[in-house]
């Protein structure tokens, strides 16, 4: 890593059918081997299957309502999943302590973004776009893996507290 220069933000292009960046990013992860198409088809597929979902349990009948309801599920589990703390290793005089510090919001999305797809890759649905579905409206309902690795780090940092001052 040098130490002269940070490295540079690149700018991500909204995806193409909502205009959203945070999805365009999450494309991004969910893509493997450079099969950016696939990915897209995955994740537009299970925003829809959350509209359908969504309007099964809600009965909502304005199409406009319904337009945007995936999307806005899929964004509110990336948001709930994204952790607030987290736990570094900081070696202090030959010993290792893991210094609780706070997330930075583009790490916490990161975070939430890659935890939402291992988690939604380990289950047991037949295709990504259905176990990326489930995955998500359970997390928007705090429940789900993601939601439980969330908790679990901020359990690890609650219980590291003691090494607050150790942070840099």
């Amino acid at each position: 890593m040098s130490r002269r220069h940070s490295a540079k933000k690149r700018e991500v292009l909204p995806d193409p059918r909502f205009g959203d960046v945070t999805l365009s990013k999450f494309i991004n992860i969910i893509m493997t081997r450079g099969k950016k198409s696939i990915a897209e088809r995955i994740v537009y597929d299970a925003i829809e299957m959350l509209d359908k979902k969504a309007a099964n349990d809600m009965d909502l009948s304005n199409d406009a309502a319904k337009k945007s309801t995936g999307l806005a599920i899929m964004l509110l589990a990336l948001k709930k999943i994204g952790p607030q703390v987290e736990v570094k290793s900081r070696r202090v005089g030959g010993a290792n302590y893991q210094v609780p510090i706070e997330v930075p919001a583009p790490r916490a999305m990161a975070l939430a973004m890659r935890w939402l797809r291992d988690f939604a890759r380990k289950r047991g649905e037949n295709t990504m776009a259905e176990r990326l579905a489930a995955e998500a409206y359970e997390a928007a309902n705090d429940r789900g893996s993601a939601i439980k690795k969330r908790d679990d780090t901020h359990k690890m940092a609650e219980a590291n507290r003691a090494f607050a001052h150790y942070r840099y």
